[in-house]
């Protein structure tokens, strides 16, 4: 069985592409770097991260993009002996205004080199490209109005239905007229299109209202490219807006792929809640359905109704493997372990070495945590509801603007930190810094007030969460003893529904570690070594 999601933590708005017996899913990463999650699969069992394309400058600089910003829903196809990424980078958030860029970048592989990005248009997020029979290649995006009006008949001012344009591979441009193919259904927010043709039909999938709980996959259909679309019988292929009960929330974005057999699948993304303030602390994760087509040409869940499913049966006989109950990572190789990534910066070399001291993550602090531009935190996604994280750090701060150590981050407006620095009469200390969803001030708390002191040795830093529950814990380096620090605070606001709500940022919680140094010098902060352990 397949069981959901098949991809846990922050991994939304799965593109699926099928190349012979390889599965490929790729997934949006926002402001974290490098960008785009490429996962592979022979089973749809069992996934495995091989690529995450988006890694140099002249693909990616997302220095100075608002949180949940970035690289928003990518598309990833194959074509001409070439795999296809399309994605947007999103410059800005709040206001009237996205302004997002869209582009393509192309390979011979997934896991080889990506080519430099080929610009296409900015006038709305969520671009797919389609490759017709015909050879012909089309590009669809949903279209964003900024007027509190609109001339489509949407069932939102800002999301203004589906742009279809004619892509011109030889020149590497849109050409033709641009057409309005399709204003979504009275749910609204139509975005996230996919098309793709079955029996003389285009088929169109979107997604529509929005990100939480009232999300869906809305399905079209037209015997041409340009339309008409009619609507589903069922309007919705996937949703679980009517049903709270479901252990699968927020359902919806996704796309269609069939196996080699002729078996039918759509991705989608979705959200496990905590009780009691139904907050997905994992963030939006990655599953799968299983699908049939019937009589009417109309495709439908295979159980029979829209509401996803958490087992799902695979297309073959596959065996789940099991991954390790705990995750080790010693910093002994030449690059950064692929579970971790980084924020916005195309200059990595900047904020971290794993060669200035050999066996160690050396972090150099730059500016503050929850800086929009050149932070110093390298961190691995939450994949569990329960886990604890540990760490050993190293660092000699000399004053108080000097700060290093271990964080459960969100965004700047949404995390805590413990944190090694120095104060001017305890000496070095051991202080928290949360920020719990204070937006739009994004102020700071100290629930350790001026901190706990430690003394001059090397310190190993935890941090336990249990459900919407966080504790933090420390000892002197070897020492037997783990000592709690601080209240036990609110990890549950380190999620999407956490302080200005649902739709509010929508990415997922993070574990790692940090560095900042406000007065400019790059403190080098050491960390030996890290962990992740599920406890449920």
């Amino acid at each position: 069985m397949i069981r959901n999601p098949i991809l846990p933590g922050f991994n939304p708005d799965p593109s699926i592409c099928r190349v012979g017996e390889d599965y490929y899913i790729a997934t949006s990463t926002f402001e974290w770097y490098p960008g785009v999650q490429i996962h592979h699969s022979r089973d749809l069992v069992n996934w495995t991260l091989v690529r995450r394309p988006l890694e140099r400058k002249s693909q990616l600089d997302m220095r100075g993009n608002p949180d949940s910003c970035g690289v928003w829903a990518p598309c990833l196809s194959y074509a001409d002996g070439l795999f296809w990424l399309v994605y947007t980078d999103v410059k800005r958030f709040d206001g009237n205004f996205k302004d997002a860029h869209n582009y393509i970048v192309t390979a011979a592989s997934v896991e080889g080199e990506w080519s430099d990005p080929v610009y296409v248009n900015s006038s709305g997020f969520d671009p797919s490209l389609f490759h017709d029979a015909d050879g012909r290649k089309w590009f669809v995006n949903m279209q964003w109005n900024h007027r509190p009006e609109n001339h489509t008949g949407a069932a939102h001012n800002a999301f203004d239905g589906i742009l279809l344009q004619e892509w011109d591979a030889a020149t590497r441009q849109l050409v033709g007229p641009v057409t309005n193919i399709f204003s979504g259904s009275r749910q609204g927010l139509v975005e996230a299109p996919h098309l793709f043709r079955r029996n003389g039909w285009y088929y169109l999938t979107t997604a529509e209202g929005g990100t939480g709980y009232d999300h869906t996959v809305t399905m079209a259909r037209s015997r041409t490219i340009v339309g008409p679309y009619e609507t589903h019988p069922d309007i919705y292929l996937i949703t679980v807006k009517d049903h709270p009960e479901a252990p699968l929330q927020r359902a919806g974005h996704g796309q269609y792929v069939e196996t080699p057999d002729g078996e039918a699948y759509h991705t989608h993304l979705c959200g496990r809640p905590l009780a009691p303030l139904r907050r997905c602390t994992l963030g939006r994760e990655t599953a799968l359905q299983k699908c049939v087509w019937r009589e009417d040409d109309w495709l439908y869940l295979e159980h029979g109704a829209p509401v996803p499913v958490v087992e799902v049966p695979a297309p073959r006989e596959a065996v789940a493997i099991q991954k390790p109950e705990s995750v080790s990572y010693d910093f002994s190789q030449r690059e950064l372990p692929a579970d971790f990534q980084w924020l916005r910066t195309p200059e990595p070399e900047r904020i971290f070495s794993l060669s200035a001291r050999p066996g160690h993550l050396r972090l150099f602090g730059r500016e503050s945590i929850g800086s929009w531009f050149e932070q110093a935190l390298v961190a691995r996604r939450q994949e569990h509801h329960d886990f604890r994280a540990e760490t050993l750090i190293e660092a000699v701060p000399d004053v108080y603007q000097q700060v290093a150590g271990l964080t459960h981050y969100y965004n700047r407006y949404k995390f805590h930190a413990l944190g090694l620095t120095m104060h001017e009469t305890l000496g070095r200390v051991l202080t928290i810094l949360s920020c719990p969803g204070d937006y739009p001030n994004g102020s700071l708390t100290f629930p350790v007030g001026s901190g706990v002191a430690v003394g001059d040795c090397a310190l190993e830093l935890a941090g336990e969460v249990r459900g919407n529950d966080l504790q933090f814990f420390w000892r002197p380096a070897g020492a037997e003893v783990w000592a709690a620090i601080g209240p036990v605070l609110d990890a549950g606001v380190v999620s999407d529904e956490g302080g200005r709500g649902e739709h509010g940022s929508f990415t997922g919680a993070f574990i790692g570690l940090f560095a900042f140094d406000i007065t400019g010098r790059a403190m080098p902060a050491d960390f030996e070594r890290f962990s992740y352990t599920p406890l449920s």
